[in-house]
C-alpha cells in the first residue's frame, strides 16, 4: 500500500488530485491481493486495469494540456513517458494473469507505484517548476 505524501506534491491542485487518485487506483490493487477470502480474482483485476487505463490517458491528456499551454520544452519526453505507460498496461497479458494473479497482479502494481512515484518526483516536479516559475513571472512576484 502507499499514502499520498505531501512531498509527492507537484503544486498544481488538478494534477496532484489526479495523482491522489492514480495511487487510490494501485491501492485498490494492493488491497485486491490482501484479500485472501476472494478465490477468483481474475474479473476485478480486469476491471482495475480498464479503469487504470481510462484513468492514465485522462491524467496525461492534463498534463499535456498544461505542457502545451505553457510551451514547456520537455513535452515531447513526457508524452513518449506517457504513451510508454499507456502501452504497457495494454500489453498486461490477461491469460497470464488468469493463470497466476496473485504473481502477476503483484508485478503490475510494482510497476505501476514504481513509474508514478518516478515520474511525479522527477519529471513531474520539472513541469511543476516551469509552471511555478511562469506564473510568477505572469503575476510578478
Amino acid at each position: 500500500m502507499l499514502k499520498w505524501k505531501d512531498e509527492y506534491s507537484i503544486g498544481v491542485e488538478e494534477i496532484d488530485e489526479q495523482h491522489k487518485h492514480l495511487f487510490e487506483i494501485g491501492n485498490e490493487i494492493y488491497d485486491l491481493l490482501e484479500n485472501y477470502l476472494l478465490p477468483d480474482k481474475y474479473d476485478k483485476i480486469i476491471q482495475i486495469i480498464a479503469e487504470l487505463k481510462e484513468y492514465t490517458v485522462h491524467h496525461f491528456q492534463t498534463e499535456e494540456e498544461l505542457m502545451l499551454k505553457i510551451k514547456y520544452p520537455g513535452y515531447f519526453k513526457q508524452k513518449v513517458a506517457h504513451d510508454d505507460f499507456i502501452k504497457e498496461v495494454e500489453s498486461v497479458d490477461f491469460s497470464a494473469i488468469d493463470q497466476d494473479q496473485d504473481g502477476h497482479t503483484r508485478k503490475l502494481l510494482e510497476f505501476i507505484f514504481g513509474w508514478v512515484l518516478d515520474h511525479i518526483l522527477k519529471s513531474d516536479a520539472i513541469l511543476a517548476l516551469r509552471v511555478l516559475c511562469r506564473y510568477t513571472l505572469v503575476k510578478g512576484k
